[in-house]
């Protein structure tokens, strides 16, 4: 993703209103994504779960937007200060910035590209929270958005993206977020999940989708947002490789599809339609960070190894014993790093750099600097997020308790069911006893590809 560059006065560039309304545009699909991230997992959790799946994304919405207004674009992307960290005065409140202000070196407006980073910062903590389905306080959670995105999001996002952030001095290659935002996350979950360890019944009791239909939905919902996502990065569409990042997009998603479904053929003896989901959405995450520095045939082939890697990497959890409940670091840690590291392969050097990967006469400094930027982001990440936790669990409390997560945590924490059954309506006073619930849940047919049971212990 392009950063903010100086140049001076009698060069600066003039608004463009195309690229200023593209990027808007932009921004309205990457929201988009956060809805259609909380239909992706709402389908993957069992119906007594639902609605807190769906709250857990939606909350992101309205915590990050007020956060990020108040200081985290001041952080992420202000001044320099030390590498680490940005800060300019004029940001906090978004208040000192003029109306038609360009960003600095760009065609679009300051406040477009705040509006745009805005989004990516709102979906990057709705991310965690597949992998901590069925057990954690609402409250809580809510709570360790706001900590979370100000100890590490910000930060993050001013090493990989702010001028002057160590990680873009030296080169890291990331252009619309495989460290800032998948490896990010994907770190984040893990860290969070050994502190507040398994649901009731993880490895014994079925856990399967309660919706595949939803979960279908939600996948399209992202494929369609994620061109925002990725194209919109470049922040403009003057010189094509706006257009090429658009194209691996579709290519990568198509090709880690394939791979996963013929990793589950092989693995598991069915195509089903919840690996054609998270396949596409495996290579939707590998080629964030390398769209922008590949051609199409490197898309590929970083969406084919994507799909399979993120296909294997599932059964993970239940060989080291982890709860990973919707393989958010199966997904988005394993197909964030994959894609990363891939850039020091398959990077040609003709299109948003001249940086060149290995099978293209680069040698391995791309790659050494990209594994430096993933490896500096993941244990960051899974430090902070680890420490987060560890205090909310000793304080307030992370999880809700045994008897809550049985029984269903969206009548415990909100007071609602996600369907009607009774014909009485959702609300406080219409539900069923919980043992109906469960029995809802438990009528959902397993397939070959549900990576909520123990498939490869």
């Amino acid at each position: 993703m392009p950063q903010g560059i100086s140049t001076l006065a009698a060069d600066a560039p003039a608004l463009s209103p195309a690229n200023t309304g593209f990027l808007l545009i932009c921004s309205a699909l990457v929201m988009l994504m956060t809805p259609a991230l909380a239909f992706f997992y709402g389908g993957m959790v069992r119906v007594k779960s639902a609605l807190n799946m769906l709250m857990m994304s939606f909350i992101s919405l309205g915590i990050v937007t007020v956060l990020w207004v108040l200081y985290g674009f001041g952080v992420a992307f202000g001044a320099d200060h030390g590498s680490v960290i940005g800060w300019s005065a004029e940001y906090a409140g978004l208040s000192g910035i003029g109306l038609t202000e360009l960003w600095d070196g760009y065609t679009v407006p300051v406040y477009v590209f705040a509006v745009f980073q805005l989004m990516f910062a709102v979906i990057t903590p709705a991310l965690i929270s597949g992998a901590l389905a069925d057990r954690v306080k609402f409250s809580a959670w809510a709570l360790f958005i706001a900590l979370w995105a100000t100890v590490v999001y910000f930060p993050v996002a001013h090493w990989v993206w702010g001028e002057g952030g160590w990680l873009f001095e030296m080169g890291v290659i990331d252009f619309a977020g495989g460290t800032a935002v998948h490896v990010n996350a994907g770190a984040a979950a893990l860290g969070v999940i050994l502190v507040i360890g398994k649901r009731a019944g993880f490895g014994k009791d079925p856990m399967r989708p309660h919706s595949l239909p939803l979960v279908m939905l939600g996948a399209g919902l992202l494929w369609f947002g994620w061109f925002g996502f990725n194209a919109g990065s470049w922040l403009g569409n003057d010189d094509g490789v706006g257009a090429v990042m658009f194209l691996n997009t579709q290519v990568a998603a198509a090709a880690a599809m394939l791979g996963w479904l013929a990793y589950e053929k092989i693995r598991h003896g069915a195509f089903t339609t919840l690996g054609a989901a998270s396949g596409a959405v495996a290579g939707l995450v590998a080629i964030t960070p390398a769209g922008g520095s590949c051609s199409p045939l490197g898309a590929i082939a970083i969406g084919a190894i994507s799909g399979v890697l993120c296909a294997m990497a599932v059964s993970l959890k239940f060989r080291f014993g982890y709860d990973d409940s919707l393989d958010v670091v199966g997904v988005h840690l394993v197909g964030g790093v994959a894609g990363s590291l891939l850039v020091g392969l398959f990077a040609t050097g003709g299109v948003q750099s001249e940086a060149r990967g290995l099978f293209y006469g680069g040698g391995l400094e791309q790659l050494g600097k990209q594994a430096i930027g993933v490896f500096a982001v993941l244990a960051y990440s899974l430090a902070l997020s680890a420490v987060l936790a560890f205090v909310l669990e000793r304080t307030m409390g992370m999880r809700v308790d045994e008897d809550a997560e049985v029984s269903g945590i969206d009548r415990n924490e909100h007071a609602e069911t996600a369907y009607d059954f009774s014909g009485a309506g959702g609300g406080i006073g219409s539900h069923k006893p919980s043992a109906a619930i469960g029995a809802v849940s438990s009528e959902v047919p397993a397939t070959a590809g549900d990576r909520n049971r123990k498939v490869d212990a």
